[in-house]
């Protein structure tokens, strides 16, 4: 995918789901997660929290309500966790499957282009929306 593309569909996202998110404000996923609920509607979801930051935390996608339109899975799950992940998210169906940085999976990635879903592994979301918010000022 383009750069380009990804920057358009980042624009026009406007709900993401944080999967792995957690409780501890000096992990990533608090971080990033943190930083995309002031641009996105941002559902947490870990089995195990009930709430994060007041939110209500959902135990997986499926738990999120089908009326509820996902644009983007931000997983922070180790790689060998994340093949039912995308599973779950092609489900939904969710617009785009983001890897954070350090998580690869390439066969969860070949099930995601079999389904027509864009695929992003082993990059941060939060920065990469920051520097296209940044190009979009400049």
């Amino acid at each position: 995918m383009m750069v380009q593309e990804l920057a358009a569909l980042l624009q026009r996202a406007k709900t993401v789901a944080v999967v792995g998110i957690s409780d501890k404000p000096d992990r990533p996923s608090y971080e990033v997660a943190e930083y995309l609920e002031q641009y996105f509607h941002m559902l947490p979801v870990n089995p195990a929290l009930k709430s994060w930051k007041g939110k209500p935390c959902y135990a997986s996608l499926s738990e999120i309500p089908v009326t509820t339109k996902i644009d983007i899975v931000d997983i922070f799950r180790r790689s060998d966790l994340v093949l039912p992940l995308v599973e779950e998210a092609i489900a939904r169906p969710a617009g785009l499957i983001w890897l954070q940085q350090g998580v690869i999976n390439n066969d969860a990635q070949k099930l995601a282009m079999s389904h027509a879903i864009p695929f992003i592994m082993d990059a941060c979301l939060a920065v990469f929306h920051a520097q296209i918010r940044s190009r979009a000022t400049n």
